[in-house]
């Protein structure tokens, strides 16, 4: 049964509100991860607690327990010429480079002239998620 500390495989699937499916892992390896080591949302690892392996569960996660809203203050204008010419259109993403190396994903917003509105929420900002799980396996 699955009880914090113990070591989770799950195969899930991931879909927007509109069910627009997003992520899945099926046919793959499964997702594994330690209960209680914040690997996963904490809601997604609370919806977890007491199911054994065989059992499926649909879960439904706000924004808030996901990627959060969107932040208004996560849009900056730069420069066009910040922008690789490449991907100077609305819709666009970019990879930044943060301090640590990590990559992050931003958005073009919107193309203004010689400006460019650049979005650095992330992409699921604002969206609820509906997983479906299925436990593989329970260590």
């Amino acid at each position: 049964m699955i009880e914090h500390g113990k070591r989770v495989a799950l195969e899930y699937t991931v879909f927007l509100s509109d069910g627009t499916q997003i992520d899945s892992n099926i046919g793959e390896e499964p997702l594994k991860f330690v209960l209680g080591s914040h690997q996963v949302f904490p809601a997604l690892e609370e919806a977890l607690l007491g199911l054994k392996v065989g059992d499926a569960k649909q879960i439904v996660l706000s924004p808030e327990q996901a990627y959060g809203h969107v932040v208004a203050d996560a849009y900056r204008e730069v420069e066009l010429t910040l922008v690789p010419e490449s991907f100077r259109f609305a819709g666009a993403v970019l990879g930044i480079q943060d301090p640590s190396g990590g990559v992050y994903p931003v958005r073009v917003q919107e193309i203004k002239d010689d400006k460019a509105i650049l979005d650095f929420n992330h992409p699921l900002a604002g969206k609820s998620l509906r997983f479906e799980v299925k436990v593989v396996d329970v260590l």
